[in-house]
């Protein structure tokens, strides 16, 4: 079971022991993500994730990226729509080493000069590798189209303009503008007690002056669905399509999980599997995806095929969407599916390094975390009816942006 604390700065420690592993899983969650920035900083927030590494108060880049590799541990971080996150995995007995780093390159970081030119070329080689891989970039492509003119729509890596001119201030300004005490976790699951992993953190996390910003997100309210053709150097057709869902509050957002599960999930059963790739062959991979956001959510179908079955690969999935719209689901059917999402969450649970960043994530977003049986509940709570309502609304063909790459 979970514990809490909540330090007098706002800032707030979850934990979780795990007597039956040799490992730590720890990190900081910060609500701040791409979304966050103007369009001058345009990739800040993800530059920031790279610059933590190269530099702090007290350590060079090497003495940060040795200081838990040569125990064996990994350090890592990565940079999302509204979140960034800095994390490491250890043997328990160094978690005193994993806290103390991870403390300070996200607190401490001095965005050196010559660090920032070197780590420049470096996103931008990352940006051009992004570019050159179309499955990827197909994904941030719907994103513009869907949440047009908006923060969500742009990509986090950022754009070459932006990246190009960013300055050490730049780092310590969008930090001071963005960064609230209240809005930062430190999560730790694994085989350490409470205690103990308390009297290692809290007193430098006690330091940190509470600071309290009033800075409020820009919500997401004009969607257009929209259709586009891009032609590009590929071999097969690649097809997106995508549209604006629930938000992270919204109490609909496990039933749109199990629908989602049921339609294009990473089962080797879900319907859009069975009948594009075991049916016809048509594709060696298709896939749904739902993402809540604080405002506003996200629901995404991927999937690439030759030229010639694109059309027919296309009605496919528009009639998958029609069947789930129009027909009820049977008993046994929804019994399965319930069991089956139920079953993939249960599994995830036991990656505690996934789990202890949901810790973070959910203590941010919702003041809490809901027991995992409290979830199983909500799923099996749903009805047919309910999901025949939310999938009606949801995979309304008139909503849905399109968004197909074409070789040359």
């Amino acid at each position: 079971m979970y514990q809490i604390k909540e330090l007098a700065n706002g800032i707030r420690i979850v934990h979780q022991e795990v007597t039956h592993t040799r490992l730590v899983h720890c990190g900081f969650i910060l609500n701040i993500g791409s979304r966050d920035e103007t369009k001058e900083q345009e990739g800040l927030a993800h530059f920031w994730e790279h610059m933590a590494f190269k530099g702090t108060q007290k350590r060079k880049t090497f003495h940060i990226i040795n200081r838990l590799e040569s125990l064996g541990g990994e350090l890592n971080a990565y940079t999302t729509k509204e979140k960034i996150c800095f994390y490491a995995s250890v043997l328990k007995e160094h978690y005193a080493k994993a806290a103390d780093l991870l403390f300070d390159i996200t607190f401490n970081s001095t965005f050196p000069t010559k660090e920032i030119e070197k780590e420049r070329q470096v996103i931008l080689e990352e940006m051009a590798m992004y570019r050159d891989s179309p499955d990827d970039s197909i994904q941030d492509e719907l994103d513009a189209l869907v949440f047009e003119n908006h923060a969500l729509g742009r990509n986090i890596l950022g754009n070459e303009e932006t990246v190009a001119n960013f300055s050490q201030q730049d780092f310590f300004d969008f930090i001071s503008s963005r960064l609230d005490t209240s809005q930062v976790v430190f999560s730790i699951v694994g085989n350490i007690s409470f205690s103990k992993a308390l009297k290692l953190i809290e007193g430098p996390l006690s330091e940190i002056k509470p600071k309290r910003t009033l800075y409020l997100r820009s919500g997401f309210h004009d969607y257009t669905p929209q259709s586009k053709t891009v032609k590009r150097d590929i071999s097969q057709s690649l097809s997106a399509i995508g549209r604006p869902a629930f938000s992270q509050h919204d109490p609909n957002r496990y039933k749109l999980y199990l629908l989602n599960n049921i339609l294009g999930g990473p089962s080797m059963n879900s319907r859009l599997n069975l009948a594009l790739r075991e049916k016809y062959g048509y594709v060696y991979s298709i896939e749904s995806s739902y993402q809540p956001f604080s405002d506003t959510g996200f629901f995404g179908i991927y999937f690439g095929t030759e030229e010639k079955t694109l059309k027919k690969s296309t009605q496919i999935v528009l009639r998958e969407m029609q069947k789930l719209r129009t027909k009820k689901l049977g008993t046994m059917q929804l019994h399965m599916a319930k069991e089956q999402a139920i079953g993939q969450m249960a599994m995830a649970e036991e990656n505690y390094a996934a789990l202890m960043l949901v810790y973070g994530k959910s203590l941010i977003d919702h003041g809490k975390i809901d027991p995992l049986e409290r979830i199983f509940e909500q799923i099996r709570d749903t009805t047919a009816e309910e999901l025949l309502e939310i999938a009606g609304m949801i995979l309304d063909p008139e909503q849905l942006t399109h968004l197909t790459y074409l070789p040359n």
